[in-house]
């Protein structure tokens, strides 16, 4: 069995003007469902970043990228990362994203340090990702559909069809500039090795929100996928595509989760984690 890591982020921002209630609980939620997955939650396995703890493991810009680094820094690896806190964007100085625009996450130190862009994630996390490993994402905040810049993107209709949507071209992009970089088999360089990255997300125009589940705050997004789980425990990626959607809108949530892969995907097989 390959070896397993998580990193998972809960952001309050606690006594701000921009506070949120639920992300230290969807922590505490992706956690205890890692655990039933088989994942370990010893240091070496697992780390956690929050904003009610210690500065060593306190969600900064910098310790975020530290972190990163280290979910994917080994071979044979399954990675699972998940973020819960606020999303953004900036002008995109290169100009060359449709929008003029770079989604971010937000660090619990961004008035000083900013926020971490599309491009930093792209670097740290699919760039320095095996060939070996797979990457599994969870953003559930504001502006998360492209956050990573992967070509493939599913999206679930109410009546349970999952379409594929046009690829972003800033990630088609990322990939004409760097030959020898493979994102899930979509590079143009055939003799490159393959990366699996699989990362859950609203779309870039809708924003995330805080859930009332049984008198607890909550991600809605990170309750939904969790939730479908426990419905159907080996869903397959349509399936749990679906059922996200559909638990989020029976409880008048108004994203619309998607699925952002690096090479086409059959949806048909299971979900793996």
């Amino acid at each position: 069995m390959p070896r397993r890591k998580s990193l998972l982020i809960g952001i309050n921002y606690t006594g701000s003007d921009n506070e949120l209630n639920g992300c230290h609980q969807d922590v505490d939620n992706v956690a205890e469902f890692l655990k039933y997955r088989g994942y370990q939650d010893a240091p070496q396995d697992q780390v956690v970043l929050r904003d009610d703890l210690d500065a060593e493991y306190a969600p900064t810009g910098h310790n975020i990228l530290a972190a990163m680094d280290w979910l994917v820094s080994e071979e044979h690896t399954t990675c699972f990362f998940h973020y819960s806190g606020h999303g953004g964007q900036i002008d995109d100085p290169s100009g060359k994203r449709p929008s003029g625009l770079l989604d971010t996450i937000v660090p619990v130190n961004y008035q000083d340090n900013g926020m971490i862009d599309s491009d930093m994630l792209h670097k740290h996390l699919v760039s320095k990702l095996p060939p070996t490993s797979t990457l599994f994402l969870i953003l559930d905040c504001c502006h998360s559909g492209s956050s990573l810049e992967l070509p493939f993107v599913y999206r679930s209709d109410d009546d349970g069809n999952v379409h594929k949507l046009d690829g972003y071209q800033a990630g088609i992009a990322l990939l004409e500039e760097a030959k020898d970089l493979v994102i899930g088999g979509s590079s143009l360089d055939r003799e490159a090795q393959a990366r699996d990255l699989y990362a859950g997300a609203t779309s870039d125009e809708e924003t995330s929100a805080d859930a009332q589940i049984n008198g607890v705050s909550e991600g809605a997004m990170s309750w939904a996928f969790l939730e479908s789980t426990k419905n159907n425990p080996d869903p397959t990626y349509k399936e749990a595509l679906h059922m996200t959607r559909a638990l989020l809108k029976a409880s008048e949530y108004t994203q619309v989760p998607q699925l952002c892969v690096g090479r086409e995907l059959d949806l048909n097989q299971p979900l793996i984690l």
